[in-house]
């Protein structure tokens, strides 16, 4: 299987300095294998969204959107479990 090319929205970053610092040496090791396998085991396709899925990562999620056309993967935002879904569509 060929990579997907990886690309952030600016308030990823953001969302990553509110983050303890622990727990995003591993968001990040978990979205550098995003390209070689979008769609992991423990991802999740969020209802009523066409392309978007879900990572846990402890109490944090990875809400990314993957395009299988354009093979590309668009990261949208990581937040706490708890406030993760009140963002979507």
């Amino acid at each position: 299987m060929a990579s997907y090319s990886l690309s952030y929205r600016p308030s990823v970053e953001k969302d990553l300095r509110s983050i303890p610092h622990p727990l995003v040496a591993r968001i990040i090791a978990r979205i550098e294998r995003l390209p070689s396998d979008p769609f992991p085991p423990q991802s999740a396709k969020l209802q009523g969204a066409e392309r978007l899925y879900r990572l846990r990562v402890g109490e944090y999620r990875i809400v990314y959107e993957v395009d299988p056309e354009a093979r590309h993967i668009l990261v949208q935002y990581i937040r706490n479990r708890r406030d993760v879904y009140r963002r979507l569509p």
